[in-house]
């Protein structure tokens, strides 16, 4: 009776669970096993190869990563380039001066000739991927240590990378899927002479600021363009007078149709992050632990921040980026708290699991992973109150420059005062150009609060958890206010500004680094927040090899068919319909799936630093004067709500119908879309996208650029 009814269970928890088509980011090389049959059902009329091919151009070709970070496509012949206003954000911000801001004005190039060079920023071409699971797994085994497996799949890593750049030609990156179940390797193209074209103004780019971010309806013209440019045979070079514009395999053709309800709408770009197999204890930890210390961390960092930028416009665009990075963030880890509470995703994962421990134990399968959720839910119940502490001094070391800077800097004049003189005068620019990159976008006031203000935070939240020796006497020595304690640190240190490094490397005494106070709590702070037990590198080893078998064995057990794997920055695609949320009357659009100007009119508050905008558009939409790119009833569109399946990393990417033509520019989620990186919600999650013809109304008729809308192929 046992045996059947172990067997009936079984039954029972085999039973596969179906994904939805707009639910998944998938590797292009699968796209014609995997997707393309039900794709061409919801409306695509391209081949997969049109899509992905090594030989020929597609569309994978005209799609690069951009700085690292975002995604950008290839909307000219010439090698223009589209993507999110906040991914050009640094970029512009550092090409912008208190007196010439093109944060605040915008910048429309004229000519070629006219486009301005950042001093860093470059796009990357994808070139083709493989799979080397087979290759890689074949050396390890179950009976390695977690070290020592890791070390021999970085080996074979390094070889695969070797035998696949040709020399330096291209850069080559072997990832982990799946837990570290499967591994493909990915050839790129690096292209570093990358320049500015044009940009809205802030009240364009970024209207609605962080009181619309992460929210629908939404009226943001979330876009800026650049330019790459290679050497005359085509290929990636330095930054050159001589070089010129690239001229691509391909490039996206741009539709004026317009989009509605239902309509196929599909997404190529570079996803971050994602977490879809994440247990449930781990997203109870999130929830109660790390994510409420990452938001309490962020939004002291910014509170200080913002005391100075609001007093001084040059001291605004020096910290504009880490500001609004801090800040995104900030909303997003809350909106996760809040929406994987309400969707209650921790219980549906636990009852995943208790399906997955009655498989796990049964005899076939005891071995293996009979005690796999045991090992997992025991890893965060002892790792909660580190989780919190990392993420409290985590944001230390994001917002406080001095929290991380002088240690790094410190411990290189050690190294530097070590060497000979040749060795010295050979390493002289590179500790140069270590301290102008410190001190380039650098306010010591600022520095100093945001400093303070974080340790006074970290010492009284990360206690329970336990801080190290010196910040605890620190603590104790101050009453825990670090104000006078950081104002004199700062007043004597070496690393307190740029001027008084170079003053000491003129009469350098490098036996008093140890001794700086700024030195002493940088060092402290980094050395805590690397510092692991002997008991915590267990853990963390045993929750690697349980957390990988429990992915093998969702997959072996079919409890969960998803094909895709996580996002983890590499190209992918995700396709799904326009498609609306329930009726909002805060949104004027008859259905809303779309928002348009005029709804974007009625938010203008004049002054405001979220709300305000150019009185141009204003009277233009008074006018009606939208040209060839209104819509066919007559508005003019703004914003519109796809279901693709997205992530941080795929701003900037392009939403194409189904003949492979760009209509729209892919910039945000929805806030019920926050619990996404952990588990897809078919009915709330939503992309946010600028409608193209939003995007070339502001290129020609509000700036007045027609010149660059004319390099592109429209179609009508």
């Amino acid at each position: 009776m046992k045996k059947i009814v172990v067997a009936f269970i079984a039954s029972l928890i085999l039973i596969p669970i179906s994904v939805k088509a707009d639910e998944g980011m998938w590797f292009l090389m699968f796209i014609e096993r995997l997707n393309h049959r039900d794709m061409k059902k919801m409306g695509l009329q391209l081949t997969a190869k049109e899509i992905y091919s090594i030989n020929n151009h597609s569309l994978k070709d005209a799609i690069v990563q951009f700085n690292g970070g975002c995604t950008a496509e290839i909307v000219s012949k010439n090698g223009l380039v589209l993507t999110n206003h906040h991914c050009g954000y640094d970029a512009i911000a550092e090409l912008s001066t208190a007196e010439q801001n093109y944060l605040k004005n915008g910048f429309w190039a004229k000519d070629k000739a006219s486009e301005m060079k950042p001093k860093s920023l470059y796009v990357r071409f994808f070139v083709r991927m493989d799979d080397v699971s087979k290759r890689i797994l074949s050396k390890v085994n179950d009976k390695m240590t977690e070290q020592e497996r890791g070390k021999a799949i970085q080996q074979e890593m390094a070889l695969i990378e070797k035998e696949n750049n040709e020399g330096g030609k291209y850069v080559v990156s072997v990832r982990p899927f799946f837990q570290g179940n499967e591994y493909y390797y990915f050839v790129y193209q690096d292209f570093k002479d990358v320049r500015l074209v044009g940009t809205p103004p802030e009240s364009v780019g970024k209207f609605g600021g962080d009181t619309d971010n992460w929210e629908w309806p939404r009226h943001t013209g979330d876009f800026s363009m650049f330019r790459v440019y290679a050497d005359k045979d085509g290929n990636p070079a330095e930054y050159s007078k001589n070089n010129v514009p690239l001229s691509p395999k391909h490039y996206l053709p741009v539709s004026l149709k317009g989009v509605k309800e239902n309509d196929f709408a599909m997404i190529l770009g570079y996803p971050g992050r994602t977490n879809r197999w994440m247990p449930a204890s781990g997203i109870e930890q999130n929830v109660k632990f790390a994510y409420p210390a990452w938001v309490e961390g962020a939004k002291t960092g910014m509170d200080q921040m913002k005391k100075y930028m609001d007093k001084d416009a040059t001291v605004r665009l020096q910290y504009a980026s880490k500001y609004a990075s801090t800040a995104n963030y900030w909303k997003n880890r809350q909106g996760m708290v809040d929406a994987l509470t309400k969707a209650e995703t921790a219980k549906t994962k636990t009852v995943q699991e208790s399906k997955f421990n009655v498989w796990a134990n049964l005899p076939q399968n005891i071995e293996k992973y009979g005690n796999i959720v045991g090992t997992i839910n025991n890893y965060y119940a002892k790792t909660n109150l580190k989780s919190r502490h990392d993420n409290y001094l985590s944001q230390l070391m994001r917002t406080a420059s001095y929290g991380g800077t002088a240690a790094v800097l410190g411990n290189a004049l050690i190294s530097f005062y070590k060497e000979n003189d040749a060795k010295r005068t050979e390493k002289l620019p590179e500790i140069t150009e270590l301290i102008n990159n410190i001190f380039g976008e650098f306010h010591a006031p600022l520095e100093k609060d945001v400093l303070a203000a974080q340790l006074n935070l970290y010492t009284i939240k990360g206690a329970e958890f336990g801080l190290s020796p010196m910040m605890s006497k620190l603590k104790d020595d101050n009453n825990g206010d670090f104000t006078n304690y950081v104002n004199n640190a700062v007043s004597k240190s070496i690393f307190s500004n740029k001027e008084s490094v170079l003053a000491f490397m003129k009469n350098p005494s490098p036996e008093n680094i140890a001794t700086d106070p700024l030195y002493m709590i940088s060092i402290d702070l980094s050395a805590k927040i690397r510092a692991r037990s002997e008991e915590q590198t267990k853990m963390d080893n045993d929750f690697a090899r349980s957390y990988r078998n429990m992915v093998e064995g969702l997959r072996e057990s079919k409890l969960n068919l998803v094909q895709y794997p996580d996002a983890n920055s590499t190209l992918r695609l995700t396709y799904g319909k326009v498609r609306a949320l329930p009726a909002d009357k805060r949104n004027d659009a008859k259905i809303n799936n779309y928002t348009t100007l005029e709804g974007m009119v009625k938010k203008y508050k004049a002054g405001d630093e979220e709300f305000d905008m150019p009185k141009r558009i204003i009277e233009m939409n008074k006018a009606k004067d939208f040209g060839q790119y209104a819509d066919k009833k007559g508005f003019m569109p703004v914003n519109f709500l796809s279901d693709n399946d997205i992530t941080g990393g795929n701003s900037g990417s392009p939403v194409l119908n189904g003949k492979g033509e760009l209509i729209g520019v892919a910039f945000d989620g929805n806030i019920e879309a926050m619990a996404g990186d952990v588990i897809f919600d078919p009915k709330l999650q939503r992309t946010i996208n600028v409608d193209i013809r939003y995007v070339l109304w502001i290129i020609d008729k509000y700036a007045g650029a027609k010149h660059i809308v004319d390099e592109m192929t429209i179609v009508k």
